[in-house]
């Protein structure tokens, strides 16, 4: 197969706060853009042609991938769904088999290679991967039912479900005929279903079904996850990175690195271009590293950790099992667990867990609350409906341009928009919209006071 087509046109309201100002495609895992990854593993695995849809920040998704070879970029002009996404990139490809993916997937890529090779092996019309839902409710996710390998029946945010459409197709060029005749809104939906009016690639394929064509169904193999809300970004990150780390099998150091005679390293080191561990600092587990980075100085660093180029983390901080942005500080007594993006600076005994946006300032002693009273995982709204999340639901959720002031408090499972401010002393029991303050109204209670 020599061409693919990578869908990055969505809105991504549902990932807020990280869709609202950037293409929730270009959203870092492990440091790097999805869509990049995603682009990279189908240049490796001999994709020729890369047509990139785009739509909403369409420069955002270009910046990310446009200097990769074999990379083209056509624009969906209205967010009309995926099957007509499709059908866009498809004007420029002749008379070819063609693979289709979601830009904002994160897997073993693996997956990608293996849907390729059943594609070819078994003279399939269209393949698809698919995922056994498990703990996921079915009502979330656009699911199917398989049988001897094949769908049997698609169904839109179904009551029950044993298998979700993971977002990656192969196609003939004879399937393309179901594109075309998609009734632009999905059909198959539970009684009292209310589908929105858009061309999903779900119904294309149930409209194979009722024709009795076989569509080969692909579980996936290693880890899968569609970055389609918050919690995502965590899970995406912390995945990836244990993908990552479980390849490294000694230490990899480059002549300009340098680790302290006085450093702990448990584990094993994957150091960049003139990074420094320093004394006193304990390495408990698997870390990579970038170019650049300072270690120093008892910071602890534990589990599978990913730290890109150009930080500084000092001063007997704790890291543990975290995906850390470039130009990122991380100091005095700072505890960190989640993910950072770039230029992150959190100081003074703050408690961080989560995800937390580019540029954000955390002021001392600010802490993410991640434990409730009644020991259950929070219940958080998005785009109207209600939902507890399997992965990270007491975990903050902070946009990106954001600031808290000393002592703020936030309890589990809260979101704080883009360009917004926590000030000192707030105890955050709600979520932060975009662009607002939170302040703190103090009562006083003036008494005379003296010798008397």
């Amino acid at each position: 197969m020599q061409n693919a087509i990578v869908l990055a046109a969505g809105l991504g309201r549902k990932v807020w706060p990280y869709g609202e100002f950037r293409q929730k495609c270009t959203i870092p895992i492990a440091n790097k853009p999805i869509i990049r990854r995603i682009v990279e593993n189908l240049i490796e695995i001999g994709i020729t042609r890369i047509i990139v849809v785009v739509g909403h920040y369409a420069q955002q998704v270009r910046g990310a991938v446009a200097d990769l070879q074999n990379v083209e970029f056509v624009t969906q002009k209205q967010p009309e769904g995926t099957a007509d996404a499709v059908l866009t990139a498809l004007k420029h490809i002749e008379d070819e088999d063609y693979l289709v993916i979601y830009g904002d997937i994160v897997t073993d890529p693996n997956n990608i290679r293996y849907i390729v090779k059943e594609f070819y092996n078994q003279n399939a019309e269209v393949a698809t991967l698919v995922q056994p839902l498990d703990d996921e409710d079915a009502s979330n996710w656009l699911c199917a039912n398989t049988k001897n390998g094949c769908l049997v029946g698609i169904e839109g945010h179904p009551r029950g479900g044993s298998h979700r459409l993971c977002g990656i197709f192969a196609f003939k060029t004879s399937a393309t005929q179901y594109l075309l005749r998609n009734p632009w809104i999905v059909i198959n939906v539970p009684v009292g279903g209310m589908p929105p009016p858009e061309a999903e690639i779900a119904q294309s394929l149930q409209l194979m079904i009722d024709d009795g064509t076989d569509v080969l169904a692909i579980d996936t193999k290693g880890f899968f996850i569609d970055v389609d809300k918050p919690w995502h970004v965590l899970e995406a990150n912390r995945r990836y990175v244990e993908f990552l780390t479980a390849q490294v099998n000694d230490n990899h150091i480059t002549n300009t690195a340098k680790i302290s005679d006085s450093a702990e390293i448990n584990g094993h080191v994957v150091l960049g271009e003139n990074t420094v561990i320093g004394p006193r600092v304990v390495v408990d587990g698997t870390l990579i590293a970038g170019a650049n980075n300072n270690i120093t100085n008892g910071a602890i660093i534990k589990g599978h950790t990913f730290i890109g180029d150009k930080c500084r983390i000092h001063d007997y901080c704790l890291v543990q099992s975290s995906s850390i942005g470039n130009r990122c500080i991380i100091g005095h007594g700072a505890e960190m667990s989640g993910v950072l993006f770039n230029k992150v600076y959190l100081y003074h005994y703050c408690e961080m867990s989560g995800v937390f946006g580019s540029a954000t300032d955390i002021g001392a002693a600010t802490v993410c609350g991640t434990l409730r009273f009644d020991d259950r995982d929070t219940q958080i709204e998005v785009d109207g409906h209600l939902e507890i999340p399997t992965y990270g639901a007491n975990e903050t959720y902070m946009g990106d341009y954001c600031r808290t002031g000393v002592n703020a408090m936030i309890m589990p499972g809260r979101r704080i928009g883009s360009y917004s401010v926590v000030g000192p002393g707030v105890i955050l029991y709600d979520d932060v919209p975009s662009k607002t303050m939170v302040m703190a109204k103090q009562e006083l209670i003036t008494k005379e006071w003296g010798p008397k």
